[in-house]
């Protein structure tokens, strides 16, 4: 006799029962991509369970509306009564309809506006902060950011314009991190680091071919750790203005890295110089 084993199913038996049949495999169905709606200007929906949990329990965060499955919701561990915006129980099929079918959204979409960027000027104290040149994809810098919660940067600083802005992408990749960190804007990056040195900070611009290795270089009691976008990396006004120019010496064949994973790297060995 023979007996069916677990990956015997009912409908990979369906499948060989149609290709003896007609000696063609079974086309395969495609689940229809679902495009996010339309919101109105100002307006953010986040997703995933760790981002929208961490959102909700911002102070600063205006909410406006949260969408969830019953399950996801309970996963929360937030009681309702304490969900300072209105909440609506919905199928996973709306949630699809708000952030795209692409979105992995675990049950939860939340409706809020986007945090107020804050100035240098607001710049709490700190022994860390962890500046980008540019970088423009939000999964690096969600990533970025959730690194630099990790390490207790006190800040990530921007440039207003040609970086990645707040969206539910950026915040899904910091995994709640966006809460945790003040985010800096700044029209001009060299003045922003010039800022930062009057203020105790050396900074260091991490470049691959930098002429310095990085962990023997660090001083001070205040860092700066500046990072470039992929490809172009830092431009030649902020290779001007940092403190110090160095590299992360790779041992292995390769020799640069993610700017996520360089930013970690730098981030871990800046800690231990402060500590």
């Amino acid at each position: 006799m023979n007996e069916k084993t677990p990956k015997d199913s009912h409908y990979a038996r369906l499948r060989r029962q149609y290709r003896d049949r007609t000696g063609k495999r079974p086309e395969k169905t495609n689940r229809q991509k679902i495009e996010p709606a339309a919101f109105n200007a100002g307006e953010l929906r986040l997703y995933g369970l760790h981002t929208v949990a961490a959102a909700l329990r911002n102070k600063k965060r205006k909410l406006e509306k949260l969408f969830a499955t019953r399950n996801a919701l309970d996963r929360l561990d937030i009681n309702e009564s304490e969900i300072n915006c209105p909440v609506e129980i919905v199928a996973p099929k709306m949630l699809d309809s708000l952030v795209g079918s692409d979105a992995v959204h675990q049950g939860v979409v939340l409706e809020t506006e986007p945090l107020a960027p804050r100035s240098l000027d607001e710049l709490s104290d700190t022994d860390l902060v962890i500046v980008l040149d540019q970088v423009t994809d939000p999964h690096n810098v969600g990533a970025i950011m959730r690194s630099a919660v990790a390490f207790n940067a006190g800040a990530l600083i921007t440039t207003s314009r040609h970086s990645a802005q707040e969206t539910g992408v950026l915040a899904k990749a910091a995994s709640g991190a966006l809460e945790l960190i003040d985010h800096i804007t700044v029209r001009n990056l060299a003045e922003a680091l010039e800022e930062l040195h009057k203020a105790g900070f050396t900074s260091f611009g991490l470049d691959s071919e930098g002429p310095l290795p990085l962990e023997p270089s660090l001083e001070g009691k205040h860092i700066a750790l500046v990072l470039g976008a992929e490809g172009k990396g830092l431009r030649q006004k902020t290779r001007e203005t940092v403190s110090v120019l160095a590299r992360l010496d790779m041992p292995g064949a390769i020799k640069s890295l993610n700017v996520s994973n360089a930013a970690a790297i730098s981030l871990y060995a800046a800690r231990n110089h402060l500590h």
